[in-house]
């Protein structure tokens, strides 16, 4: 069995991390029927438990097929995940089932598994797990976590992080068709100051819109910046958009361009997270174009992400790029 660990880390590989890496080749195969199984990555070994478990009944998926699932997606998925830290949301029994956010990394836990020891107001401090390669993925993974949530900053310097982001959240009443014209709106608007702006549906209800930003500001400062943004947006489309973060005060049938997920210690959904919706629909990475003609949530889901992945590449490719980045600098008071 290949390293997986070696072959795709990029302080060893900039070549490979330079070009489109597309998951052609399966780089593990769970086997099939047993329910456990320990899989060893050089001197490293996961043990990955339940796997027979029912994690969707309908379509039926198991949480072998959820583990399968992140192992081929690897290559692309691992780049925008390394260096930071992980916010743990477990579901024991599967999509349908209760679930528990963890922040601290469990003990007994494998010594090859980094932490990020981060400071809190409270002055505690809590090392949350990093992924860095395949077997700590697949170790978080098979403690049942669906979803993948990591922080905007990198472990080297919490408070600066590497984006600027939306989540363009239906409010009831509202629909998709309004999230996607909210979409087009929002880079209309980032366009107008020269900013890059990425789409992603969050596999759940709407769009998350990120934009990759030179370190330096911190992240009040860059909340700061996404709410005068928001708060703008609305103003000029006060009968499709919301910037009000007040759920009582929130108006029906609008959009709410969420810029609070800018704050400190928020999280959203990685790209290519299967999310615990009844279709295990993924967050996936969408062209303007697809906007534009009216993509869908449902389109993209654990059995036909892979394959588009295998076509069209990683589309957010360029927000790994130092050099593709907005200087947020002139824009800060």
């Amino acid at each position: 069995m290949p390293d997986a660990n070696r072959d795709y880390h990029p302080s060893k590989h900039t070549k490979e991390a330079k070009r489109v890496v597309k998951p052609t080749r399966t780089l593990v195969k769970i086997p099939a029927k047993v329910d456990q199984v320990e899989l060893g990555f050089g001197n490293r070994t996961v043990r990955l438990t339940n796997l027979n478990k029912l994690f969707w009944t309908n379509p039926r998926i198991t949480k072998r097929d959820l583990i399968q699932y992140y192992a081929d997606v690897a290559p692309v998925l691992l780049p925008h995940l390394r260096d930071r830290a992980m916010v743990m949301k477990r579901y024991p029994n599967g999509a349908a089932g209760d679930f528990f956010f963890m922040k601290r990394a469990p003990s007994p836990r494998p010594p090859w598994i980094e932490l990020c020891s981060i400071e809190h107001g409270s002055g505690n401090i809590i090392d949350f797990p990093i992924i860095q390669d395949l077997a700590a993925l697949l170790w978080v993974i098979n403690l049942g976590c669906i979803d993948l949530n990591q922080w905007y900053a990198r472990c080297d310097d919490v408070d600066r992080p590497d984006y600027l982001h939306f989540d363009l959240d239906p409010v009831p009443g509202a629909k998709f068709e309004q999230v996607l014209e909210t979409a087009l709106a929002v880079r209309e608007a980032l366009d107008s100051l020269d900013m890059p702006s990425y789409p992603k549906t969050t596999g759940s209800k709407g769009i998350h819109i990120y934009v990759p930003i030179v370190r330096g500001p911190t992240q009040k400062q860059v909340w700061t910046i996404a709410k005068e943004i928001a708060h703008v947006l609305a103003s000029a489309n006060p009968q499709l958009i919301t910037a009000i973060y007040k759920v009582a005060k929130r108006p029906k049938g609008r959009v709410l361009v969420d810029y609070n997920q800018n704050a400190w210690g928020r999280t959203l959904a990685s790209i290519y997270s299967v999310r615990p919706t009844p279709k295990a629909c993924v967050s996936t990475p969408v062209t303007w174009k697809e906007i534009e003609k009216g993509t869908r949530i449902e389109d993209f889901r654990l059995d036909n992400v892979r394959k588009r992945l295998e076509k069209l590449g990683d589309l957010w490719k360029p927000l790994l790029d130092k050099r593709q980045r907005f200087d947020l600098k002139p824009y800060l008071k």
